[in-house]
């Protein structure tokens, strides 16, 4: 598989998670999620420079959609999860950005 079949669109994204079977994993760092959060019972919180020594904290039974502010560390967090063996890993493209542009959920901080 390619990596560019892995990508998702946020509406995509948001009806798996909606369905149930789904994790939206942030790795945007904490002053980011403050900001401006997904907004969904269904997302962890681990910032890609965790991600190394907390990776273990995943399910492996269920699919993950890794999310970040672009695209970008989302992507290097989905590449590392494969090579740690996770099979059912994809990447939101274009994350918060893409996914404000849907007009999807999103919690705002200060």
């Amino acid at each position: 598989m390619h990596i560019h079949d892995l990508n998702l669109d946020p509406p995509t994204a948001m009806q798996l998670l909606e369905q149930g079977q789904t994790w939206l994993i942030d790795v945007r760092e904490p002053h980011e999620v403050a900001r401006a959060a997904y907004d969904h019972a269904r997302v962890v919180c681990l910032p890609l420079s965790q991600l190394e020594r907390r990776h273990a904290e995943l399910p492996r039974d269920a699919d993950l959609v890794m999310a970040c502010a672009a695209g970008g560390r989302s992507q290097q967090a989905m590449q590392y999860l494969l090579h740690q063996g996770h099979q059912r890993v994809r990447n939101l493209a274009g994350g918060m950005g893409a996914w404000r542009t849907h007009g999807l959920p999103v919690k705002l901080g200060e």
